[in-house]
């Protein structure tokens, strides 16, 4: 019933067409044409307004033929860059771009596998009920679509996502995270003739940063200081650096913690260079610190994930309950109540120009999404 050439045929349009974060509407229109021919309908939310986007999510709607709760299948719109001018390159059974830039098969392998899917069981009326396919936009600068996402065009209550590259597992816990930004005022100075009159925001920050554990604190839990910016020339003492970073966890308590003592090591620098020079001015700190994204915490025997284990042992594989280190659109969809593991398509190497994918482990995706949608039409009885 799969039809490997044609799946082979949409990922490659799909993956050719341009479509970095911000810029999604062409392929999002050429996923709307397919989706059109089997009698999907087709809601674009006024998200653009707010994520800058060129279009709004998608959310298009398959009726199947029976009556059930709907499912909810998602992938995201946008890639990373260098990704305008793809050319994927099918050989020996392997997808890969010409090495110039990404190929696209994050997320663009998923979203070719749920349309091949989709065909399949329409055109062989293959029992199936209501699904609604998510398509969301800048979900590589932050999640964007799904956090502006209107959430009343939805009914749904579970469903997967697929936006990761284990074929043989679903994760179904994933970290909360915090963007942490620190604003650091000293006092510019003349670094040859006056230096003594300026306060070296470089050295405040340097001796903030010291004092911190980054990287792994614990097995749920990691921490990262990824963007310092200050300073203006050699001879000048800087007087401003900005820093940015972010911590992670899946136990709320450890994120405040980890956040509080990273803003704390800030905090008692600035102090300790007034109480060492009371004279000489004064620095000050800027703390910004805000939610990235939700965690996400589904139980081990919770439908999703019985069905996506039940699908993959009736095709004689395994799917393995996975904990990520990572966010995606899952974690935004759970804090709504919509509980949403995430599937692999196998892609290997993503954001980079490396980056490839088997087209056999896109047809085992689509074997196990019908499988999938079969027995979420018997729901009742896993």
């Amino acid at each position: 019933m799969i039809n490997r050439d044609r799946l082979a045929a949409t990922f490659k349009t799909l993956a050719e067409i341009d479509s970095t974060s911000k810029s999604e509407n062409a392929v999002a229109s050429e996923i709307v044409k397919i989706t059109s021919e089997i009698g999907a309908e087709t809601y674009i939310d006024d998200s653009a307004s707010v994520t800058g986007s060129d279009t709004g999510n998608h959310i298009i709607k398959y009726k199947g033929n029976i009556k059930t709760e709907p499912i909810l299948l998602s992938a995201h719109l946008d890639t990373v860059e260098p990704g305008k001018g793809i050319k994927a390159i099918l050989k020996d059974g392997v997808f890969t771009s010409d090495g110039t830039t990404i190929l696209g098969a994050d997320d663009k392998s998923a979203i070719a596998i749920i349309l091949e899917t989709l065909k399949v069981v329409h055109e062989n009326n293959l029992t199936c009920g209501p699904i609604e396919l998510v398509l969301t936009t800048c979900e590589e600068i932050g999640l964007v679509g799904a956090k502006n996402l209107d959430f009343s065009l939805i009914n749904a209550k579970y469903g997967y996502v697929l936006d990761t590259a284990d074929t043989e597992g679903i994760v179904i816990q994933a970290p909360a995270a915090n963007q942490l930004e620190y604003n650091i005022y000293g006092k510019d100075a003349h670094a040859g003739a006056f230096p003594e009159e300026g306060i070296n925001a470089i050295t405040l920050v340097s001796k903030a940063i010291a004092g911190l554990t980054i990287g792994r604190i614990d097995h749920e839990t990691t921490c990262n200081i990824g963007i310092i910016n200050g300073g203006v020339a050699t001879n000048i003492v800087p007087g401003f650096v900005s820093v940015k970073g972010e911590a992670r966890s899946h136990n709320l308590e450890k994120l405040n913690k980890v956040t509080e003592e990273i803003t704390s090591s800030f905090r008692s620098v600035i102090e300790s260079y007034i109480r060492t020079y009371p004279g000489n001015g004064v620095p000050r700190l800027e703390v910004n610190i805000k939610n990235d994204f939700p965690f996400t915490n589904i139980p081990v025997d919770h439908l999703i994930v019985k069905i996506a284990q039940k699908a993959a042992a009736n095709l004689n594989k395994q799917m393995f309950c996975q904990q990520s280190g990572g966010g995606s659109d899952a974690n935004i969809f759970f804090s709504k109540g919509i509980i949403t593991g995430v599937l692999g398509t196998g892609m290997k190497d993503m954001h980079s120009v490396r980056e490839s994918i088997r087209l056999d482990d896109m047809i085992t995706m689509v074997e196990l999404l019908l499988e999938i949608l079969k027995l979420h039409s018997l729901e009742r009885n896993i």
